[in-house]
C-alpha cells in the first residue's frame, strides 16, 4: 500500500539531499550512525522524508563541485526550523564490502576518495550499504521546528508532524531513473 503521509525520515547531509533533489545522484552510501539499533545500519521504511543535517558536513569529504556548497557550522548547531522539501522511495539496498566496487561507483555519487576511505575503515567488518533513492519534490517546503529528539548520530528519526507525500513530482523520469539503477547494479554485480 502506498503511503499518502509519513513521519519517517532519513537524516542526511543537506548537500547530499540537495544533489538528490536536483537529479545529480540517486545514491547514498551508508554504514549507519553511532546510535543505530543493534549497531548496524538497517532500512525500516521504504518511503521516507529527507531530513537535512548540517553539523557533520565536511567539504573535504566531497567532490570539488559539491564542496563549495557546504557552510561550516559549530558543533551542535541546527536550524530552529528544519526545511523538509522532498521524500524518497528506497528502491534498492545493496551491501558492498569490496573497495574496488565502491571505487567503481565513484561517478554515481557526490563524495570523494577521502570519504570512501574513511567509511570503509570505520567498522571494517561491516558492509557499506548503497541506497538507491527515487526522490520526489514536495509541492512546497514544509518547515518543522527542530526538536531535541532529532539530534544524535543516527540515520532514522520520526518527525513530530506527519507530512503529505502525495501530489509530488519525481525528480527524474521513470526511464532515466531505471537506466541509472541498471548502470549501478551492473557495476556492483559485474564486480562480485
Amino acid at each position: 500500500m502506498e503511503l499518502t503521509t509519513t513521519s519517517h525520515a532519513l537524516k542526511e547531509w543537506a548537500v547530499a539531499i540537495n544533489a538528490l533533489e536536483h537529479g545529480q545522484t540517486i545514491m547514498l552510501l551508508r554504514k549507519g550512525g553511532i546510535h543505530e539499533k543493534n549497531g548496524r545500519f538497517q532500512v525500516a521504511h521504504e518511503q521516507i522524508l529527507l531530513y537535512p543535517t548540517y553539523e557533520h558536513q565536511q567539504a573535504c569529504m566531497l567532490k570539488a563541485e559539491y564542496a563549495n556548497l557546504v557552510s561550516p557550522v559549530t558543533s551542535g548547531w541546527h536550524p530552529e526550523k528544519v526545511p523538509i522539501s522532498s521524500w524518497a522511495q528506497v528502491t534498492d539496498i545493496l551491501p558492498v564490502s569490496d573497495e574496488s566496487i565502491v571505487n567503481a561507483l565513484f561517478p554515481f555519487h557526490i563524495w570523494n576518495e577521502n570519504f570512501i576511505s574513511d567509511r570503509l575503515k570505520w567498522k571494517p567488518r561491516q558492509a557499506m550499504y548503497i541506497l538507491l533513492l527515487r526522490t520526489y519534490k514536495l509541492p512546497q517546503v514544509v518547515e518543522i521546528p527542530y526538536l531535541q529528539e532529532y539530534s544524535g548520530c543516527r540515520s532514522w528519526i520520526d518527525l513530530a508532524p506527519t507530512i503529505a507525500i502525495q501530489d509530488t513530482e519525481a525528480v527524474l523520469s521513470d526511464s532515466h531513473y531505471t537506466e541509472l539503477v541498471h548502470e549501478i547494479r551492473s557495476v556492483i554485480l559485474g564486480n562480485t
